[in-house]
């Protein structure tokens, strides 16, 4: 049991049970827990042979690391995949890949946050350093809301090399930037992309900024500099929805 991970919230438990099912080993709700979400967690669970237990509101806060909702699960390990699985991913796209880079981005909850934007804009992929990077636990599933069951995380040795690789496949590495010239809405994202967004504050690390085709910026009209890594992420990834859909690519 110790080898086990805390899952909790009801969207995170609920796409584990609607997609991995088999990960599931026990879910624990809260006593008082009777929402007609929590129903439909039953009735998953039911369905996949999940055992469910009852414990007291105060023995589950201890357990979770944020809000709870009142549901925990306890699942196998988390897949982070490898970078062999690239590949694979690519062939299954079935328009102009989508891939999301992230460049140091440390915070849990920046990371849940942009694992659930790549989803909703249908990317194939979110990539990370293996070092000095967020990874998946119980805050990133919570803020991602069931999109870290879905979308793969995929952790690299050599992030640089990654991206050497994918532009000889005919990707397209965009660079986000602040203090360059060409804005996101001037640069066509039709084709193959590979979307990098570097880490707060610092940015991109010099050798990934080096191994960009494009660099880009998004213009900030207020007195604020710069954005949120994981607000920024959504403004960048729905703009390639938006020219992919104008263009008849998605």
């Amino acid at each position: 049991m110790s080898q086990l991970e805390k899952v909790y919230g009801v969207h995170a438990v609920e796409a584990l049970l609607r997609h991995h099912p088999k990960r599931v080993k026990q879910l624990w709700l809260a006593e008082s827990r009777q929402a007609p979400r929590v129903q439909a967690l039953l009735e998953l669970a039911a369905q996949n042979r999940v055992a469910v237990g009852h414990k007291e509101r105060q023995e589950l806060d201890e357990w979770a690391e944020g809000v709870h909702q009142g549901v925990v699960a306890e699942v196998s390990p988390s897949q982070v995949w490898g970078e062999n699985m690239l590949d694979e991913l690519l062939e299954r796209s079935e328009g102009p890949a989508l891939l999301l880079v992230l460049d140091g981005v440390t915070d849990p909850h920046n990371l849940g946050a942009c694992l659930r934007t790549a989803d909703a804009a249908g990317a194939q992929a979110v990539i990370v350093p293996k070092d000095k990077s967020a990874t998946l636990n119980a805050t990133v599933r919570k803020v991602a809301c069931g999109a870290a069951e879905v979308i793969p995380l995929v952790a690299v040795t050599n992030l640089a090399r990654t991206l050497e690789k994918l532009q000889k496949k005919g990707l397209w590495v965009v660079g986000t930037a602040g203090e360059v010239d060409q804005e996101l809405y001037q640069l066509d994202m039709t084709g193959p992309t590979v979307l990098v967004m570097g880490a707060e504050g610092k940015g991109m690390r010099r050798l990934t900024r080096e191994h960009c085709d494009y660099l880009v910026k998004l213009p900030m009209g207020g007195s604020v500099s710069s954005l949120n890594v994981s607000v920024a992420t959504g403004v960048c990834l729905f703009e390639a929805v938006r020219q992919r859909r104008a263009a008849g690519k998605a």
